[in-house]
């Protein structure tokens, strides 16, 4: 294949005060890569090393839990004491060393947590999402403010161990996500009812993050712009919320789902790549339409050209990959030098591990034929 000009997808940038070298940001996947008590293994640095010597712009790192009670499964990283901050350390100078960029993303699962590794879960009304099992409490009035302290206190704990930025999981039904969806916030304080209300969480969030890390260090979201269940998160009131974003001080946002996952686009005659591929596309046009911030749109991306496509349309200032890196960390690369031109990444959806000490890996049937022609990075394990 021949070399391909750099496009706009090797164009640098910038989000808040950090200067990216291109377009391209791994997002946050959950690599499982720690032990019982929230501490990386050596392989998660190298994960990262790997991705930035493939050409990542940025690296969104899995997310990290806040406090033990937000861990949501086994093998996650945890940022909710000081002592680990040189263990996050030893992540962000991983990327460092090859002269990436990684943002340290942060969360609290709620009743999203697996209940086999936190038995007591939270959930703004203390409704568990569909079909798991319940087991959900709704934390007390007085509760919540130490919740969101606990955001500031690991976004600081980032900072401290050298992180370029934080990414505030906003997304995936997770407790930011359960506060601002009507289907699992129905309280009838100040922090539920309207959207004003169900907003106050991550409101509180973004200024007690900003208060502790000061208003230069560059703090983005992960953003569920909207529910994809019936009587969940509008997209109307998701839009609301992207409008609010800079004054809670965020500096950039990345359009995603929040409770339901979007559908696969539909196959129409004449579709353009970024139509066929890109499932948040029409989601990310009306973000970046409501919100001055830079935009980073996520979902089914694959090809070159699609991802070229979105920049181009203004559709969105960013592209963002998760399965695709996960079976080639080098993909940037190739499609910089022309090497290849789609992901070799067929979303089968074996990437999460089937048990401890694995990791999150591509397991397709093919990756080992990829890797012999040296076309996909190794598993990490």
């Amino acid at each position: 294949m021949d070399q391909q000009p750099d496009g706009l997808l090797f164009r640098p940038g910038r989000i808040g005060r950090l200067a990216l070298p291109n377009r391209i940001v791994r997002s946050a996947t959950a690599e499982r890569l720690a032990d019982d008590d929230g501490v990386p293994g050596p392989a998660l640095g190298g994960l990262y090393l790997r991705l930035v010597e493939g050409g990542v712009g940025l690296i969104v790192t899995g997310h990290a839990y806040v406090g033990r009670q937000g861990r949501c499964h086994p093998e996650m990283t945890g940022a909710d004491r000081d002592e680990m901050i040189p263990h996050l350390a030893r992540l962000a100078d991983a990327a460092h060393a090859a002269g990436g960029r990684v943002a340290l993303q942060i969360n609290h699962g709620g009743a999203a947590c697996d209940p086999a590794v936190t038995p007591e879960r939270i959930a703004p009304s203390g409704r568990p999402l569909d079909g798991d099992g319940g087991g959900c409490r709704p934390p007390a009035r007085e509760e919540i403010p130490g919740i969101v302290e606990s955001y500031a206190r690991a976004a600081r704990r980032a900072k401290l161990a050298g992180f370029d930025a934080v990414q505030v999981h906003g997304a995936h039904g997770y407790l930011v996500s359960q506060f601002l969806s009507p289907l699992t916030n129905r309280r009838d304080d100040e922090w539920g009812g309207g959207l004003g209300g169900r907003m106050r969480f991550l409101r509180e969030v973004g200024r007690a993050i900003r208060s502790e890390v000061g208003p230069g260090y560059p703090l983005l979201v992960k953003l569920g712009v909207r529910d994809y269940r019936e009587g969940g998160l509008s997209l109307e009131e998701g839009l609301e919320v992207v409008a609010s974003l800079a004054e809670m001080g965020f500096d950039g946002v990345e359009v995603s789902h929040g409770i339901g996952g979007p559908g696969k686009p539909a196959r129409r005659q004449g579709a353009s790549p970024a139509e066929r591929e890109a499932r948040l596309l029409e989601v990310a046009r009306r973000a970046r339409a409501a919100t001055g911030l830079p935009v980073i749109l996520v979902n089914g991306l694959r090809s070159r050209a699609a991802m070229e496509e979105v920049l181009a349309s203004g559709a969105a200032d960013y592209v963002s990959l998760c399965r695709p890196l996960i079976r080639e960390p080098d993909l940037p690369a190739r499609f910089r030098s022309g090497a290849q031109d789609i992901a070799a990444c067929r979303s089968c959806d074996r990437c999460w591990p089937t048990g401890l000490g694995e990791g999150v890996a591509c397991r397709h049937p093919s990756r080992g034929r990829m890797e012999k022609n040296g076309a996909a990075g190794r598993p990490v394990r």
